[in-house]
């Protein structure tokens, strides 16, 4: 399990080369289900793993001028102030036992997973339909709708250790009208520093085991590396309906795990 996990761990970089976003969805499965860890620091390593591996990703974005960091800044601030509220007091405060319903008890671990399987499911269709790419100007109404859409993005990131990549790559094509190269690399941008800020929120209240998670986060950076020289061989459509594919199964499979066999 461990050695499929060391591999899992560069596929989770290879992803986010590839595609820009997609990374945690391979990330809290191989942590939870690969390495047996607990959900609430899976979802806190998750963050980590893709906050490292995006910000090493950048550079040939940056180098490209695939980056616009005044659309980015202007979507991540109020999502990183979201999602590091969200880490820091939000997720500690939910209790390990949500709800009781006779013999059922509707756990933490459910509601996290839950969630992250519902995410993986919706995302997966955006993902398999594809997107138009947009050219229009941007009004002061869509910078309003790209702030309300990071707050929301952060709140999800922070709940269940998610980047976010095939939520936040719609929001620039649509709402900011970045062409879809530039939404990848901006989006890598986002979940970089999205992702690192809301792990500083964990580790004032969790105990991380360092030589793990920096092995696990530099097989990532090494499978973004990958990824980075493999993109242009790939039709990034192709790859996007594979994906697609692959995470519906991966969330309907999840979710049903959790809510029928409790995770077993």
């Amino acid at each position: 399990m461990e050695i499929a996990g060391f591999i899992g761990a560069v596929l989770i970089g290879v992803t986010l080369g590839l595609l820009g976003g997609g990374g945690s969805i391979l990330t809290i499965p191989i942590l939870v289900y690969l390495f047996k860890m607990e959900v609430v620091p899976a979802t806190a390593y998750s963050l980590f793993i893709v906050g490292t591996t995006s910000l090493v990703g950048i550079i040939p974005k940056y180098k490209a001028k695939h980056i616009d960091f005044r659309t980015g800044l202007t979507f991540g601030i109020p999502s990183l102030a979201s999602v590091f509220i969200t880490r820091k007091w939000i997720v500690p405060s939910i209790p390990d036992i949500v709800l009781t319903l006779d013999s059922f008890a509707f756990t933490k671990r459910i509601l996290v997973l839950g969630l992250f399987a519902l995410l993986m499911i919706a995302t997966s269709y955006s993902m398999i339909k594809g997107r138009r790419e947009l050219t229009q100007k941007v009004g002061s109404k869509r910078v309003l709708q790209l702030v309300i859409q990071g707050v929301g993005i952060g709140l999800l990131t922070g709940l269940v250790g998610a980047g976010g990549g095939f939520l936040i790559i719609p929001a620039l094509v649509l709402l900011a009208g970045l062409p879809m190269k530039v939404a990848t690399g901006t989006s890598l941008f986002i979940i970089g520093i999205n992702s690192l800020l809301g792990f500083t929120g964990d580790v004032m209240n969790l105990d991380i085991a360092w030589q793990f998670l920096l092995t696990i986060a530099l097989l990532s950076v090494i499978g973004i590396l990958i990824g980075n020289r493999l993109v242009g061989y790939f039709s990034s459509q192709n790859l996007r309906k594979a994906f697609g594919w692959f995470t519906m199964i991966m969330g309907t499979g999840i979710l049903v795990r959790e809510l029928l066999w409790g995770g077993i």
